[in-house]
C-alpha cells in the first residue's frame, strides 16, 4: 500500500525535491497544515487539551513540531506506544537513524541535542548490546538494599523538614521535592557531597532543553568523567564501583554515559514524581482524606500521577527503520517517533470502564509512566521507594498542610519531556514536636560476594528477589553530610 503523491505546501517543512521530509517517495508527514509544537507554554499549560485536540485531529499518531523546522510523529494511542515499543525491527532506538541532522536540518546548538544524541548506552541501542549494558544497570540496581534505602531517603527528607524557618511556610518543589533525590542519589553514585546543588542545576537545563542546555550536559558529563577515573583507580561502596566492576565490562566511555542516564532519569523523575503526587494530595478533594488517614492511600497518589501526570510526559524516541504504517499514519524511514506516555494512558482506550466510572486510576498498574517492552525503566523501583517515602515522611511530620495559593495558580515548567512544577508553596503549622535524634546511619556498602543475576531480565528484581545486597556495615556515615548539604538547599 503506497501514500498518494503530496505537492509542496507552505507551514511544513519540505526536503529535496519539493516532497516531504521522507524525500520524493512523498510518504510522511502531511502537507498543507502548519504542524503542532510540542514546546513551550502550550505543552506546559494544557498538555492533556493538546493531546486531545490532536487525537481528535489526526487519531492515534499525530505530526508534530520539535522546534521550528524539525518534525515528528508523536504517538497518543495506548495500543500503538506498545506496538513501537515492542517491535525492535521496525522502531529502533538508535538515534543515528534520524533524517533531520542526516540532511543537515539540526542545528548545531539545537536544544534537542541533550535528549537526542546518540550515547553508547543502554537507551540508544537494540538487540544484544542492549541487553549487555542493561545487565549491568539492573545488576548494579539490584546491589541496593531497600530497606536501607528507604531509612536513608526518611533521613535526608527529615533533615531538610528540620532546616526550614520558623514561619510555617515553605516551597515544596525548591526545598523538598528537588533536593531530596539529590541527597540520596549523591551518595548512591559517590559524587563528592559538594557538587549537589550544582548537579541539580545542570540537570534541570537538560532535561528542559533550556538555551543553557548543551553547555550544561558537558559541564555535567565531566563531572562523572572525573569520578569514574577515580572510582576505576580506587573503588568504594557506590553504584558507580559497582558498575565498572560489573562482568559485562563497560568501558570508561560507557559508565560515564550509564551514569547520566541513572542520574537524569532516577533524579529527575523523582522530583517531578514526588512534587505532582503532593500536588494531588493538595488539590484534589477524592485525596485530601490521605491527609487525615482516610480510606485512600498515598501508594493509590503515587498510581494516580502515574496515569494522569506522569514524571516523564513524553519521551524520544524511535527512529523507523524502514517505510512502514502506524496508527494509519504514513512513516517514512528515519522519521522520529516521540513516546506520548501521558497521552497514551489518556487514551479511552486504556483506561476501562470500571475506572472511569469509580474516578481512580489508583489501583491500575497497566500505565506507560515506566515505558514498555525492552526498554521499560530499570529503575522504577528504588524510585518508587524514595517517592513514597519523601511523601509518607512530609505528610507525618506536617498533617496540617495546605496550598499557599489557589491551585489554579501554579505553574508547570515548559519542558517537552518533563511534567514538573516550578514552585508549590505551602503553610503548615510552625510548632510542630520535635523530632528526636536519629541514629547514626550505616554507610552504604558492597555485599561481600556480589555475583550479577544468572538470568538478566527487562524487568528491576524486586527486594525479594534480588541476589546482591547491601548489608550493614560498621562504619558510620560523616555526621555533616545530610546537614551540610540540606543546608545549602535551605538557602537557596
Amino acid at each position: 500500500m503506497t501514500a498518494p503523491e503530496p505537492t509542496g505546501a507552505p507551514g511544513c517543512p519540505v526536503a529535496h525535491g519539493g516532497g516531504l521530509p521522507g524525500g520524493p517517495s512523498g510518504r510522511g508527514l502531511p502537507t498543507g497544515v502548519p504542524l503542532t509544537p510540542l514546546f513551550g507554554q502550550s505543552v506546559a499549560e494544557d498538555p492533556h487539551g493538546l493531546y486531545a485536540r490532536l487525537r481528535e485531529r489526526y487519531g492515534p499518531v499525530a505530526p508534530i513540531e520539535l522546534e521550528p523546522g524539525v518534525e515528528a510523529w508523536l504517538v497518543l494511542g495506548y495500543a500503538e506506544l506498545l506496538e513501537l515499543t515492542r517491535n525492535e525491527a521496525l522502531f529502533s532506538k538508535d538515534s543515528r537513524r534520524w533524517r533531520v541532522p542526516a540532511e543537515g536540518r539540526l542545528a548545531a546548538d539545537s536544544r534537542l541535542l541533550p535528549m537526542t544524541s546518540w550515547r553508547p548506552t543502554l537507551l540508544n541501542l537494540d538487540g544484544a548490546e542492549h541487553q549487555r549494558l542493561r545487565s549491568a544497570v539492573s545488576d548494579t540496581l539490584a546491589q541496593i538494599d531497600h530497606r536501607q534505602l528507604r531509612g536513608t531517603t526518611e533521613a535526608a527528607a527529615n533533615g531538610l523538614i528540620d532546616s526550614w524557618g520558623p514561619d510555617g511556610t515553605a516551597d515544596l518543589i525548591a526545598q523538598y521535592a528537588r533536593p531530596l533525590p539529590l541527597l540520596v542519589f549523591t551518595q548512591l553514585v559517590g559524587l563528592p557531597v559538594e557538587s549537589g546543588p550544582r548537579v541539580v542545576e545542570l540537570i534541570s537545563h537538560f532535561v528542559d532543553s533550556s538555551s543553557q542546555s548543551q553547555r550544561a550536559g558537558a559541564e555535567f558529563q565531566a563531572l562523572l568523567v572525573d569520578l569514574v577515573r577515580r572510582r576505576r583507580a580506587a573503588p568504594s561502596a557506590d553504584l558507580t564501583s559497582w558498575l565498572l566492576a560489573h562482568p559485562a565490562g563497560l568501558t570508561d566511555e560507557e559508565a560515564v554515559h550509564h551514569l547520566v542516564v541513572l542520574l537524569v532519569a532516577g533524579n529527575e523523575t523523582s522530583i517531578n514524581w514526588t512534587g505532582n503526587t503532593l500536588r494531588l494530595l493538595l488539590t484534589d478533594r477524592r485525596f485530601r482524606a490521605t491527609l487525615t488517614g482516610g480510606r485512600l492511600t498515598v501508594s493509590d497518589a503515587l498510581e494516580e500521577v502515574l496515569w494522569r501526570d506522569p514524571p516523564t510526559q513524553n519521551f524520544p524516541g524511535r527512529w523507523a527503520t524502514g517505510d512502514t504504517v502506524l496508527g494509519g499514519q504514513y512513516i517514512s524511514a528515519g522519521d522520529m517517533l516521540v513516546l506520548g506516555l501521558a497521552a497514551a494512558n489518556a487514551d479511552p482506550a486504556a483506561q476501562g470502564v470500571s475506572a472511569a466510572a469509580q474516578g481512580s486510576l489508583g489501583g491500575n498498574r497497566a500505565h506507560l509512566a515506566w515505558g514498555a517492552g525492552a526498554h521499560v525503566c530499570p529503575a522504577q523501583h528504588p524510585a518508587r521507594i524514595i517517592v513514597e517515602t519523601a511523601v509518607e515522611t512530609l505528610l507525618h511530620r506536617l498533617p496540617d498542610l495546605q496550598l499557599a495559593v489557589p491551585g489554579s495558580d501554579l505553574a508547570w515548567r515548559p519542558s517537552p519531556w518533563s511534567r514538573a512544577l516550578t514552585a508549590l508553596p505551602v503553610l503548615y503549622s510552625a510548632f510542630t514536636p520535635p523530632r528526636p535524634p536519629a541514629p547514626e546511619r550505616p554507610a552504604w556498602t558492597p555485599s561481600p560476594t556480589p555475583e550479577p543475576a544468572p538470568n538478566p531480565s527487562d524487568s528491576t528484581p524486586s527486594a525479594a528477589t534480588s541476589t546482591a545486597r547491601t548489608p550493614a556495615s560498621g562504619r558510620p556515615a560523616p555526621r555533616s553530610w545530610w546537614s551540610s548539604l540540606a543546608g545549602w538547599w535551605s538557602g537557596r
